[in-house]
């Protein structure tokens, strides 16, 4: 599985690296800011995207999933985020996705929530 890492934390961002590659799957990018996010998965039509809400630019991590639904780029995603609060609950019920996942996370709670898309994706094909 090729995985992106969407996270404005360098040093999350390693530590989710890390915890991919420990589970046999493969880190095809790690960048910071919604504009590289779009990029790379148009490019690298990746398996799943890690993402994280609040990027460095202008385009958060809610507004990177919409706009690659409205592309028809089916890209499951799972938000590791910080921001739990209402607002962004809100906005992420708009878009598809497989977890929210409040940080800290640890390699167990990301691993279970990987285990969740590999057998969504298995009952899908029967």
């Amino acid at each position: 599985m090729k995985i992106l890492i969407v996270e404005d934390d360098k040093v999350l961002s390693l530590l989710l690296s890390k915890m991919i590659q420990k589970m046999g799957f493969k880190v095809i990018g790690a960048v910071n800011q919604g504009i590289q996010a779009l990029q790379y998965a148009r490019e690298f039509k990746p398996d799943l995207i890690l993402m994280d809400i609040m990027l460095e630019d202008d385009i958060d991590g809610i507004d990177v999933a919409q706009i690659l639904q409205k592309e028809k780029l089916h890209i499951p995603i799972i938000f590791i985020t910080g921001n739990s609060d209402v607002y962004n609950r809100t906005r992420v019920q708009k878009v598809k996705y497989i977890d929210y996942l409040v940080k800290p996370i640890n390699f167990n709670i990301l691993k279970k929530s990987i285990d969740k898309l590999i057998l969504t994706n298995n009952e899908s094909k029967f």
